[in-house]
């Protein structure tokens, strides 16, 4: 079997410029539980997974990890949401916390409703729901 059926995703890392600024907007706007801090690095809690920050310059200095500049901007984290009045609603509320979308909520080609806005260092995000119908181009063999 393949690496990826049989090691599930555990978590995800953002690798950010700004800790703090980082922080602030994952628990005050999005309502991410902290879990762990230590200098440069962050984890949270929420529905299904373990978010995590680690700061650039700390991972690229203790772990030769060097992120380029501006590559935040290539992450994209999904949330697939029970239905698309779930969509609208969460629009509101966290247009009510100052999350600043890219356009209000939308119904796509791709058969699904859905929201999108950046986090701090340009990683973006998607909320979405399928709609009447569900997710196209289901592959047979997929399990």
């Amino acid at each position: 079997m393949e690496f990826a059926q049989i090691h599930p995703i555990q978590d995800i890392c953002l690798l950010v410029t700004d800790i703090e600024a980082s922080i602030r907007f994952y628990t005050e706007k999005l309502g991410f539980r902290l879990k762990h801090r230590a200098p440069g690095f962050a984890d949270f809690t929420g529905a299904g997974l373990t978010l995590a920050l680690w700061e650039r310059d700390h991972i690229a200095h203790h772990a030769n990890v060097r992120v380029k500049p501006g590559s935040a901007s290539a992450v994209l984290i999904a949330v697939k949401l029970d239905s698309p009045a779930e969509i609208d609603r969460l629009y509101q509320e966290l247009s009510a916390r100052n999350v600043e979308f890219v356009g209000p909520p939308a119904d796509y080609a791709w058969n699904a409703r859905g929201l999108y806005f950046f986090g701090p260092d340009g990683e973006t995000w998607e909320l979405y729901a399928w709609l009447e119908g569900g997710a196209p181009g289901r592959v047979e063999d997929a399990a």
